[in-house]
């Protein structure tokens, strides 16, 4: 099946600064479109979405104009994901209008889930840039830890105007196999009709070395029960995934373990509902 992948990342560490994968070395070296066509080789990914990577913030506009000439040589990168300086509210508009201007912008990502303070995302300037996306068309990528779900929530019944995309299912601890809260904060955030989400990122939150696929199943389950097949995008979250798993064990898991049995479900998950959500 025809795969548009919602998340992947390409980095440049000779070019950017990113400062968490100073702490990672199979992961601090540069990334590129060759490298991901090699990794994904044994799916069929016929578009992908490229997703902000942690550089250096006065480095994002930068990292933009990178990947969109990275673009020119790899006509399946279709759409990006950018990072933007949501806390600065109304003083974020230049630089939303700076992405704005680039074709490929489609979104953008201000990851919360190193933020110390859950209530970080309700701050009113926060919540002022946030609103300002509506007005350029733009998703906002969450990603969180799951105890910070509830401020999600909060926040994306806050703001209904703007499409909010859940990463990585918001970070369920699979690694030891905990379940709640996290089961029903993800449904009091699924209920809200603005907010879609990701079926990525769970591996690396599984024990990396050990995992096996049925552990993931309770997790995929309750997304698809929460979400429903039309709120649901395959990402692969790769180049990270690699600390847990290949691209090729990952759509597995994925086709073995989600309950779905519906030809046109699959479609929606693998490629019509990223089309839909990221415009690409």
């Amino acid at each position: 099946m025809t795969i548009v992948d919602s998340h992947v990342h390409l980095w440049d560490p000779a070019q950017f600064r990113y400062p968490w994968l100073e702490g990672l070395p199979a992961l601090n070296r540069s990334v590129k479109p060759a490298d991901f066509r090699a990794a994904s080789s044994s799916a069929d990914v016929s578009k992908f979405v490229f997703v902000e990577c942690g550089c250096e913030p006065a480095q994002s506009l930068a990292e933009v104009d990178w990947v969109s000439n990275l673009a020119k040589g790899e006509p399946r990168l279709k759409g990006i994901v950018a990072h933007a300086s949501l806390e600065r509210g109304e003083e974020a508009r230049p630089e939303f209008e700076m992405l704005a201007s680039r074709p490929l912008v489609k979104g953008v990502r201000r990851n919360l889930q190193s933020e110390p303070d859950p209530e970080f995302c309700l701050r009113p300037k926060f919540l002022a840039g946030v609103r300002l996306l509506s007005e350029f068309g733009f998703t906002f990528d969450l990603c969180l830890r799951h105890e910070q779900l509830p401020q999600a929530t909060e926040l994306a019944r806050r703001v209904p105007q703007v499409t909010f995309v859940l990463d990585h299912l918001g970070k369920p601890d699979v690694r030891n196999k905990t379940f709640q809260p996290w089961a029903n904060d993800l449904n009091a955030l699924a209920a809200l009709p603005n907010v879609v989400a990701k079926v990525s990122g769970l591996t690396t939150e599984a024990d990396w070395h050990n995992w096996q696929p049925v552990e993931l199943k309770p997790y995929l389950s309750h997304l698809i029960e929460s979400f429903g097949p039309q709120r649901l995008m395959f990402g692969s979250d790769w180049p990270v995934m690699i600390l847990a798993a290949d691209y090729e064990r990952w759509v597995e898991a994925v086709r073995t373990q989600l309950p779905i049995s519906k030809e046109e479900d699959w479609i929606r998950l693998f490629r019509s509902n990223a089309e839909r959500i990221y415009r690409v």
